[in-house]
């Protein structure tokens, strides 16, 4: 190529290429073109050759040394790294330095074509050149910097140089853009630069934009440059169509360039002034295919958070485009969806919010709102949660109008039952907002706006009744006064509320304090003042206001704040500051630097101190005309009328909105017990805030809340405790005291007509706290002056007061450790016998002692225990004696209590509890006509004298059943527990004792080796201990069994007497006295199990045939513990535990439900067919029943397959016609049960046993719900073949049209699974097998006589089927048995029969509709020919019976 000067025009001209090959073909001689390419070894050279001609030449040495640049940009990748860095850092400074001469170039006038031409040419050889320099560095494989690698693992080519290419990207696009400042046009003919250039400077922002990482904080100033180098195309080289097109493009390929692009406009925006992007934008994303972008999910994604990002920062330009997007609400892609409803809701909140919108923006305001409102029924469940969200943000700043407050809520309420758990916790949010925000009122409850409402409701008819009388020519006027005022209700919202707050003022029902009345005004009227300050200087028009009393302008600018004339009534404000200088009431207000805050406070003086008023006020308050006092005089009564019409509105809304809220309360408190943690958190803060607001059933809530302080889940458990913590800990009051006072009152109420499990539930949480020092000590002596009655209150209260502290005591024993002589004295005084309960809440206190004395495993430290002489002791034998005779109903209670003490804390406390049982049946024998010392002989039973029914104190056996019973099972506790502890702790202190000595005496004196050798083996190998615990507890068994139940022992006397009162419950008819006994009985057998197996049959006898609900649940508890003590014994009377399961009575079906989950998931209780009985309890009629079964199901569910391998027995038992389950119920169980089925080779297994139970079915009933049960099963192609493979089970059934019905139904969920060919050839052969076997029955059907019932294509013979019905016949009913034949003897279970005897006596039974278990039906229903001697042990995790 021919060397050209600097001023000589070149022969060509650079065309910018589309690829780089394109400058090596040329398409004319006036077109550049490479011609040679260097090899890689000459590029140093070469490159050195141009920045020597740089030197001479300036930046136009590129003219002759391009060739050179496009070299390195086609070898980049084979380039040295120092070559490549210096060609960056070269051009560089060729771009800077033709910058500079460009200019000067562009401001002079003599500028000629050669020299335009010449500097053209070189400018787009060099943009191009360090463009595709920085596109190469960007796209380099082996840079690091911005792919988020380690800046220690750098390019080690670039380490010896020190090169950074993310620190050289800014400063080569601030070179590009200050570039782009200049007037370039000029160097272009028609001053028009060509689009190509443009493109070419900005197409390296594109590159560096799709790197990920460039949204990160430390790329911050590239991301910069980025946006200003286009901005500066966009503003300067009208730069919109390509920049669009691009910028969409990118949004669809690269989800992390929303947010950038979204920080790009809005610096386009603000700072270059191009809206019009904004709209150009919008337009392209509107014109896109609402179907595509349902495929695409990335472009949809981008767009979706670019949409969303740009309505938050420029809403009201999204809100002038927003007709172009509106029609993807209809589109299939959610995330679409939600980034328009979002954008909606930003221009609701930063743009169409306030008062003072035209209407036009109050019509776009209402269809936005309507949009929004429909969409909470979306198809989609992130669309509903999304659009809960968003309301639930424009409730929290109040930019929803009154109007549709009821409608929203109502929305809201609904979708608590939505499907989706997302859905349900963001209803729960949006309902908490609006109680948080809610323009009614701070207490809501439903019973005070009734009365409030008919009360207002009565004085509007009397308005209306008077108006009629006096109607006259201002009727039509009054009327339409109203009419507007209403509709000013309903469109406006601040207004709204001042006129409401104005008119309960003047209708003397007054529902919102004055303050709130301020607050809720002081927002607009703010801004009306500082509005009126920048617009107007103060006391511009002063001269306008006549001279006056500064009272009547008082009033003036208060009925003005009351009508909402805020304009007016701060500009007469201003004008009276400057008339009335130094005059009342303009003086009252302390004038400060601050205008505004004088004008606010000078208003809120005025407004405040016209609260108050009296009759004087009315007739000027009233009327709407300030014109003059003859029309206001007239117009009152009109007035009243609208304002009461109003008031009686406003407490419509309120009570609709309180309505709601209690409803949805029911629908939450449900929630509380989801499997989904977050539903349940958010259930507990809607609780907290509900309460907050007075409801009044928020207390049940509140309540409901507290079992879950023992959940499992970390997070839930720590929710509870944060609300109580909010709701309790917290109360507002001005002292210490007081705070402590309304704390203490709060927990009382809390606590009233609480049950046994909500005050177990409190006093954990109340011991949580006490443990964190979270409750002041001030609460502490509050109640314990409550408790000595050094402060004044009810009994009541100061049983709630002992209550607490017991509950604090769980935390701090020392609570009540350093105060005990305080609670004896004043807690078990002469004053007990009148209020046993207290006495009983002073014993559970006192008892926190001996829980936080039990010793620790492996500890010698002697146990806590108080001397007999204690007054405690004396004080509780006392009690209970003095009691004993009387009537009191608390009585067994607190003697069961004091009993329980008198073990925990007393030396010797079986020598105490002695003592009292002789002085009680001492009194039982003199009240029933026994000569004294009766009892004096051991072996007496108390009793003697008591064969005459009528001669029987029912209440004083009662008592000494319940006593001795009490008394029995606390001495079992005692020695298992304390004295087996004791024992052990002896047994170690003597060991160490035994050790120092042996180690002592070893020094003085040498041992035989043998002896000693095997002693220190045995000691080493911890036989010693072992062999010692195994000796102490067959002590302790051996006791039980042979010496508490002794004739010699005083408990035995008591077992005639129990015994004699349970086999004579028609002598002994009593319920008390009957369920006394009952309780007592179980105690006994706890202590024996010589006793528990001989008593046995009496003890199922009365719980199965036991008038008295009472008698048969706790009868069902004892049973309980027996199975758990000794479950040997107890085993064969299995199917009478699962008979309660039936039981008539709401209580012993709860009872039963709870001991046998208990049981059964303890692994105490073999888990049979019977438990089938626990799966009818899903249907109960009662609803805590059914959560209990149903809670059963899920807890066993976590078993491993325990509910997969019960599931076929399940069916079987419940479809039996004897069973008793009607159709619709057995679906219902089953859906419950099936659920629990998740694991396909279950589903595989299940499909299988289902398709032949059919050949095993006698009634159409159990193939009818062998069918069902198909229908709700999750099949896959394996599970179709395994239908397939078992077709003749069940092919002969599908004449029936309810069977074939059920297989349709799974034939449709099978065609909805068909992805794949094969697949979908399956079903349509199993749908051609279908309905030809449906058919062929039909017709079968038809040509068989009316009489035939199994017709011959059953293929069964004649004589099998006879067989099948014969045994049939005498197959036994599982369970039910029991519970049928009542008048039957009830006898003990006989021993089963040995398997090897039962295969040789009995016949082989036909294959029958049953357990798949080997144990038939007839062996779980005990008859009384069975004699059973031996059991079958249940293996337990521990050697020993359970403590």
């Amino acid at each position: 190529m021919a060397e050209l000067s600097s001023e000589a025009a070149p022969a060509w001209e650079f065309h910018l290429p589309l690829s780089a090959d394109d400058l090596l073909r040329s398409d004319g001689p006036s077109q550049y073109t490479v011609q040679e390419v260097l090899p890689v070894k000459e590029l140093r050279g070469h490159l050195a050759g141009f920045q020597a001609g740089f030197r001479t030449q300036g930046a136009l040495a590129i003219l002759q040394h391009f060739d050179t640049l496009y070299s390195i940009l086609h070898h980049f990748s084979s380039v040295e790294a120092a070559v490549k860095e210096d060609a960056l850092e070269l051009m560089q400074k060729v771009v800077s330095s033709h910058s500079n001469a460009l200019t000067a170039v562009l401001d002079s006038a003599d500028l000629t074509p050669s020299l335009r031409a010449l500097h053209c040419n070189a400018l787009k050889m060099n943009c191009y050149v360090l463009v595709r320099l920085v596109e190469a560095f960007e796209t380099e494989p082996n840079r690091s910097g911005l792919l988020g690698l380690d800046s220690k693992k750098k390019n080690k080519k670039s380490q010896g140089t020190g090169f950074l290419w993310e620190e050289e990207r800014q400063p080569v696009l601030q070179l590009l853009t200050q570039l782009l400042q200049l007037d370039l046009h000029r160097l272009w003919t028609g001053s028009v630069v060509e689009e190509e250039f443009i493109s070419l400077m900005t197409s390296c922002c594109c590159h560096i934009l799709e790197n990920p990482s460039i949204g990160h904080q430390k790329h911050r100033p590239t991301r910069e440059a980025v946006i200003h180098l286009l901005g500066v195309a966009l503003r300067r080289y009208d730069h919109m169509l390509n920049a669009t097109l691009k910028v969409t493009q990118m949004l669809q390929h690269f989800e992390h360039v929303a947010p950038v692009f979204v920080e790009a406009v809005s610096v386009w925006i603000k700072e270059y002034g191009m809206k019009s992007i904004v709209g150009e934008l919008l337009r392209e994303i509107g014109q896109k295919c609402p179907q595509e972008l349902a495929r695409d999910a990335l472009g949809a994604k981008g767009y979706a958070t670019f949409l969303a990002e740009l309505a938050e920062q420029a809403p009201a330009i999204v809100l002038a485009n927003m007709s172009v997007l509106v029609h993807h609400l209809d589109g299939e892609s959610y995330g679409m969806r939600n980034a328009i409803l979002a954008a909606m809701a930003e221009t609701l909140l930063q743009v169409l919010n306030g008062e003072q919108l035209e209407d036009s923006a109050r019509s776009t305001r209402d269809q936005f709102l309507d949009t929004l409102q429909a969409h909470t029924c979306d198809v989609n469940g992130f669309v509903r949660s999304r659009v809960l969200q968003l309301f639930t943000r424009i409730v929290q700043q109040k930019a929803l109008p009154l109007t549709r407050f009821q409608a929203v809520v109502c929305l809201a309420v609904s979708r608590m039952q939505d499907k989706s758990v997302t859905v349900v916790k963001n209803a729960i949010q949006l309902l908490a907002a609006f109680l948080s925000n809610n323009p009614f009122s701070c207490k809501l409850s439903c019973t005070d706006l009734t009365e409030l409402l008919q009360k207002e409701r009565q004085k509007l008819q009397e308005l209306r009744d008077k108006r009629r009388t006096t109607a006259g020519i201002y009727a039509f006027s009054v009327l339409d006064m109203c009419r507007s005022l209403e509709m000013g209700l309903a469109c406006t919202h601040a207004h709204t509320q001042s006129v409401r707050a104005r008119s309960r003022v003047e209708a003397k029902a007054v529902v919102i304090p004055p303050e709130e009345e301020w607050e809720a005004m002081q927002p607009e009227l703010q801004a009306t003042v500082k509005s009126c300050l920048s617009s107007q200087p103060q006391g511009e028009e002063a001269g306008d206001l006549e001279a006056g009393d500064p009272a009547q302008v008082s009033d003036k600018i208060v009925q003005l704040l009351r009508k909402s004339s805020y304009k007016d009534a701060v500009l007469l404000a201003q004008r009276a500051v400057c008339l009335f200088q130094g005059a009342e009431p303009f003086v009252s207000c302390s004038r400060t630097e601050d205008e505004e805050d004088f004008l606010m406070g000078l208003l809120r003086t005025l407004y405040m101190g016209s609260q108050p008023g009296g009759g004087t006020q009315e007739p000027t308050e009233g009327a709407e005309n300030t014109g003059g006092e003859e029309q206001g005089a007239e117009e009152q009564p009109s007035s009243e009328l609208a304002k009461q019409e109003m008031l009686v509105q406003y407490l419509q809304d309120a009570y609709g909105f309180s309505v709601k809220i209690t409803e949805a309360m029911s629908l939450v408190s449900r929630m509380m017990y989801e499997s989904s943690v977050s539903v349940v958190q958010e259930a507990i803060e809607f609780f907290v805030i509900v309460s907050q607001f007075g409801i009044p059933q928020a207390v049940v809530g509140v309540r409901r809340m507290l079992p879950l302080i023992w959940s499992k889940e970390a997070g839930i458990r720590d929710a509870v405790l944060n609300a109580y913590r909010r709701l309790y800990l917290n109360p507002s009051g001005g002292s210490e005291r007081a705070r402590a006072h309304s704390l203490v009152q709060s927990l009382s109420l809390l606590m009233v007509d609480a049950s046994l499990a909500t005050i177990q539930c409190l006093g954990e949480i109340i011991s949580e706290f006490m443990q964190k020092d979270e409750i002041k000590s001030a609460v502490v002596q509050l109640l314990w002056e409550r408790f000595t009655e050094k402060s004044q209150c009810s009994a009541l209260e100061r049983h709630v007061a002992i209550m607490l502290l017991g509950m604090m005591a769980r935390g701090k024993p020392e609570i009540v450790g350093s105060n005990l002589d305080v609670l004896v004295k004043m807690g078990l005084d002469e004053r007990v016998p009148e209020n046993y309960r207290l006495a009983q809440e002073v014993c559970n206190a006192i008892s926190k002692i001996a829980s936080s004395q039990k010793p620790a495993l492996g500890k010698s430290e002697t146990p806590f225990r108080l001397p007999q002489s204690h007054l405690l002791f004396e004080r509780l034998s006392e009690a209970i004696s003095v009691g004993f005779a009387g009537s009191n109903p608390y009585w067994i209670p607190f003697a069961e209590t004091a009993v329980a003490l008198i073990y925990q804390l007393a030396e010797g406390p079986e020598e105490i509890c002695a003592r009292v049982l002789q002085r009680c049946s001492q009194q039982a024998l003199e009240k029933l006509g026994e000569p004294e010392g009766a009892e004096a002989e051991p072996g007496s039973s108390p009793t003697g004298g008591a064969g005459d029914s009528s001669s029987i104190d029912a209440l004083l056996l009662t008592h000494l059943v319940s006593l001795a019973g009490d008394v029995a099972l606390q001495q079992l506790l005692h020695l298992e527990l304390a004295v087996s502890v004791e024992l052990r702790r002896r047994r170690i202190v003597g060991e160490e004792q035994e050790t120092k000595r042996r180690a002592s005496s070893s020094r003085k004196k040498q041992k035989a080796k043998s002896t000693g050798n095997e002693t220190t083996v045995e000691m080493e190998l911890g036989l010693t201990g072992a062999s010692a615990e195994d000796t102490e507890a067959e002590l302790i068994r051996s006791i039980c069994e042979t010496e508490l139940l002794d004739g010699k022992q005083l408990l035995s006397a008591f077992v005639p007497l129990v015994l004699k009162i349970c086999n004579n419950p028609g002598h002994y008819s009593d319920p008390a006295l009957s369920a006394a006994a009952a309780l007592a009985l179980g105690k006994f057998c706890m202590i024996s199990a010589e006793f528990c197996d001989a008593h046995l049959r009496l003890f199922f006898t009365m719980m199965e045939k036991s008038t008295l609900p009472s008698v048969r649940a706790n009868l069902m508890i004892a049973a309980g513990d027996l199975a758990i003590r000794f479950p040997n014994q107890v085993e064969p009377w299995t199917p009478h535990l699962y008979a309660r399961l039936r039981d008539p009575c709401q209580h012993v079906r709860r009872t039963a439900v709870l001991v046998m989950t208990h049981l059964i998931l303890k692994d105490m209780v073999k888990v049979k067919g019977q438990v089938s009985e626990m799966a009818t309890l899903l249907i109960d009629p009662e609803e805590e029943i059914v959560a209990l079964a149903r809670n059963f199901f899920t807890e066993l569910s976590s078993k491993g397959n325990a509910v997969y391998n019960l599931l076929p027995d399940i069916i079987s038992r419940l479809s039996d016609p004897d069973s008793g389950i009607e159709e619709q119920p057995f679906h219902t169980i089953m859906r419950q049960l099936f659920s629990y089925i998740t694991k396909d080779k279950q589903t595989e297994s299940l499909v299988e046993k289902l398709c032949q139970r059919f050949r095993t079915a006698r009634t159409e009933r159990q193939h009818h719900d062998l069918a069902f049960c198909l229908t709700l099963l999750p099949l896959t192609d394996r599970g179709l073949r395994k239908m397939q493979d078992n077709f003749d089970c069940f092919g002969d059934k599908l004449q029936d049209a309810a069977v074939y019905s059920c297989f349709q139904v799974v034939l449709g969920r099978l065609r909805r699974l068909c992805a794949k060919p094969e697949m979908k050839a399956l079903v349509e052969e199993f749908e051609q097998k279908l309905q030809k076997c449906h058919n062929r029955g039909l017709d079968s059907l038809a040509e068989t006589p009316q009489g035939s019932k199994c017709p011959e294509s059953s293929g069964r013979p004649a004589a099998q089927t006879a067989r099948r019905t014969a045994a049939s016949s005498r197959r036994q009913r599982p369970l039910r048995a029991a519970n049928r034949e009542l008048d039957s003897p009830f006898v003990t279970p006989k021993p089963r029969v040995s398997r090897a005897r039962r295969k040789t006596s009995r016949p082989k039974a036909s294959i029958v509709f049953s357990s798949d278990e080997e144990n038939s039906l007839e062996e779980a229903e005990l008859t009384e020919e069975e004699t059973p001697s031996k059991t079958t042990p249940i293996s337990r995790a521990s050697a020993r019976c359970a403590r």
